[in-house]
């Protein structure tokens, strides 16, 4: 039987994640917990869940220099985590609403110029 052949982007290609938790218990904290989630859909960052968002990266190299951006705008208070993860393993993540399970988000389209 032959091999799969996978396609090699699949491995070189990644989703950052940042996820948090930041204190919303003062008119102050839901102010910083709104800039920062504003900042990062700035950054084009898409929600996957509340708190929960990730952005698709041709690359390492190009994931760090968000990574650096996310840390540039990091709140004072409460936890962020930043967290790569390559295509592939995105691809096999389950993804569940409700009972019912469907397939996690896709990369999207990339717009290569010369």
């Amino acid at each position: 039987m032959p091999r799969e052949r996978r396609n090699i982007s699949e491995y070189k290609s990644v989703w950052l994640f940042a996820m948090f938790d930041l204190p919303v218990d003062s008119k102050a904290a839901r102010k910083r917990y709104t800039r920062f989630r504003n900042l990062l859909l700035s950054l084009g960052f898409d929600m996957l869940q509340y708190s929960v968002y990730a952005r698709y990266f041709a690359s390492e190299d190009a994931a760090v220099v968000h990574r650096k951006a996310v840390k540039a705008i990091l709140p004072p208070e409460g936890q962020v985590r930043l967290l790569s993860v390559t295509d592939r393993q995105f691809g096999k993540m389950d993804v569940f609403e409700g009972k019912s399970s469907r397939k996690p988000e896709k990369p999207p389209d990339q717009l290569l110029l010369f």
